[in-house]
Order: C-alpha cells, then sequence, then structure tokens
C-alpha cells in the first residue's frame, strides 16, 4: 500500500487540541446552565463555538 506523508503533523496536533478545548467549553456550558448561572453559560458556548471554529481552520490551514 502507498500512503502519502505529510511534513508536519500540526494539522491533526491543532485539530484535536482545539477539539478538546470545544469539548471543555461545552461542559463548561452545561455545568453552569445546570447551576443556573446563564451568564457563565454563555461563555462557555462562545467557548465551544470559537474552538470548533479554529479547529476546522487548523485543518484547512495546514492541509
Amino acid at each position: 500500500m502507498e500512503g502519502t506523508a505529510s511534513g508536519t503533523d500540526m494539522e491533526l496536533g491543532l485539530a484535536l487540541v482545539f477539539g478538546v478545548l470545544g469539548f471543555g467549553g461545552a461542559v463548561l456550558m452545561y455545568v453552569a446552565a445546570m447551576g443556573g448561572n446563564q451568564v457563565l453559560s454563555g461563555w462557555g458556548f462562545a467557548a465551544a463555538m470559537l474552538a470548533g471554529v479554529l479547529a476546522v481552520a487548523a485543518l484547512h490551514l495546514y492541509e
């Protein structure tokens, strides 16, 4: 089997880091919502969305 090798794994590494940060933001959003803190829940949502956007951008940027 032939495969292609890339010079760097930055694409995968950044996507994983931002994916974990996005998951953390989603957990923060859920925990804050269960506690009744809507402002903190909103910030958790914003963090999750931003991390998701950056993960997709990293995949495309280092392709």
